[in-house]
């Protein structure tokens, strides 16, 4: 055998090696072109999820200052709710000390609370046009 036979046989078994090696890369490649469509169909839906989620996001961020200003309104709201509570129940205890004062059962009384004063004359008159309304009802009922 000469050395050119041998170089021959060398290179047809590389060659039948490459031609082995060619057909699974090709069974590759047209797995991978069969998987293309799917991967761009993938690609396209997660396009579509990425912008759906962020036009929620901004509603969200909408939603979210609109929910802070009425939260800041409820807020105002019940402060004032508070503040008219605190000067409901001292017109109440007034007109209880008038009401009082006027069927005779107690002399005048000292306010409750903190301060532990005797109501001047000029403190039991009522204040507002709902004030006095209230006191012609309960003079009239007792």
């Amino acid at each position: 055998m000469t050395f050119a036979l041998l170089l021959d046989i060398l290179v047809a078994l590389l060659l039948a090696v490459t031609i082995g090696y060619a057909v699974v890369l090709n069974r590759r490649l047209a797995g991978l072109r069969r998987d293309k469509g799917e991967l761009e169909s993938l690609a396209a839906s997660f396009g579509q999820a990425t912008l759906r989620a962020e036009e929620s996001i901004g509603r969200l961020k909408k939603t979210a200052g609109e929910l802070q200003e009425l939260t800041a309104k409820a807020d105002t709201i019940r402060d004032d709710l508070a503040f008219l509570i605190d000067r409901g129940s001292a017109a109440a205890d007034r007109l209880e000390t008038l009401v009082r004062q006027a069927r005779g059962k107690a002399p005048p009384v000292a306010t409750t609370g903190a301060q532990a004063q005797q109501i001047p004359d000029d403190a039991l008159e009522p204040r507002s046009d709902a004030e006095r309304e209230l006191l012609r009802a309960i003079r009239s009922a007792g």
